[in-house]
């Protein structure tokens, strides 16, 4: 298998992609293609001594996609970029799956562009994984699509069950409507007509359907898959994570305080550091694009290498599930007429 890895993007580009892809391809023994400024990479790779390597492969790009490029131009605007080769590599099949911690929607419209999306999917679906009471939740969509249609919410719906399923390993993930209210006859209007699909596909056994839950909800593990539109979605998002720094630092003063609290936190220093991993992007890696015919994976922007070697797992777990051809298999069902 081959794990295309974007080396110039993200914040702390090129050494953290680097680093991380090769101690990817030695941890997991797959082949990594490293993207971007070939000097560079070449230089970085033999600082740390991983040089000469069988499962790292350069592959020269010359320029660099910004975070403040425009996402729905940038890739037309600079075909040289590390991303823009790293799309063409993907599409070409020289490599299975695609890796970047680079601008979001530029990475959205590359994986739409050249991944494609799967047949009869509308539209790609930014997907991560948040931590909650019990576990986890999948926040689906996070931010690639601000306007959606009720059927592109039951989509994101199947999406993210088969994901949880095949690579998360849950049994039947509990599918909520993210909404103002928890009654069936909350919400907008599109809140209201995505109930009804996802009631519908609820009852004839395709999804696990619990209804509504509110923002409140999902962090306390109410669902397993929290659907929304791009921008409910990216809000949410935001705002856990603000909360979650808040609240980390609000505790961290608290203990700070005097030596009697100090000495308190040494007695539970272990529960503490639990607490902080809950909140750790770098163990998760990255989020995937679902509903996108090949496996893209966004790290997110500030990865160090810990996170890029994770992101990778996460890009060869995905190619190897055989989700992509179970959502080809229920695409059928994931229409309006299929719901009514």
């Amino acid at each position: 298998m081959r794990i295309i890895v974007d080396a110039m993007g993200g914040d702390n580009a090129p050494e953290s992609a680097v680093t991380g892809g090769a101690l990817a391809a030695q941890e997991y023994g797959e082949q990594v293609l490293l993207v971007g400024d070939p000097v560079k990479i070449a230089e970085i790779l033999k600082a740390k001594g991983m040089e000469n390597r069988d499962d790292v492969t350069i592959m020269p790009a010359s320029d660099v996609v910004d975070m403040h490029d425009d996402p729905a131009t940038v890739l037309r605007q600079k075909p040289d970029s590390s991303m823009a080769v790293a799309f063409k590599l993907l599409k070409a099949g020289e490599g299975d799956a695609l890796v970047s911690a680079g601008n979001t929607g530029a990475l959205l419209t590359g994986a739409t562009l050249y991944g494609g999306r799967i047949k009869g999917v509308r539209r790609g679906a930014l997907a991560p994984v948040m931590p909650c009471a019990g576990g986890q939740f999948m926040l689906c969509d996070a931010g690639a699509n601000t306007e959606c249609t009720a059927e592109m919410l039951l989509q994101f719906a199947f999406l993210g069950s088969l994901y949880l399923e095949k690579i998360g390993g849950v049994a039947r993930p509990r599918v909520g409507l993210v909404n103002n209210g928890t009654e069936d006859t909350k919400g907008d209007t599109l809140r209201k007509e995505a109930y009804a699909l996802l009631k519908a596909a609820g009852d004839a056994g395709r999804l696990n359907f619990v209804g509504n839950v509110e923002g409140s909800m999902a962090p306390l593990g109410a669902c397993d898959v929290a659907v929304c539109d791009g921008f409910t979605g990216n809000v949410m998002l935001k705002t856990i994570e603000g909360v979650a720094k808040f609240m980390a630092g609000e505790i961290k003063g608290v203990f700070m305080r005097n030596l009697a609290t100090k000495l308190g936190y040494l007695a539970c220093k272990k529960g503490m550091d639990e607490f902080r991993g809950l909140f750790d992007q770098d163990r998760v890696g990255g989020a995937p694009f679902l509903g996108i015919a090949k496996p893209v994976i966004k790290a997110h922007g500030s990865s160090n290498e810990i996170a890029v070697k994770n992101a990778v797992r996460q890009a060869i777990a995905y190619t190897k599930s055989g989700m992509i051809d179970e959502v080809r298999k229920n695409i059928e069902y994931m229409t309006v007429k299929a719901a009514e």
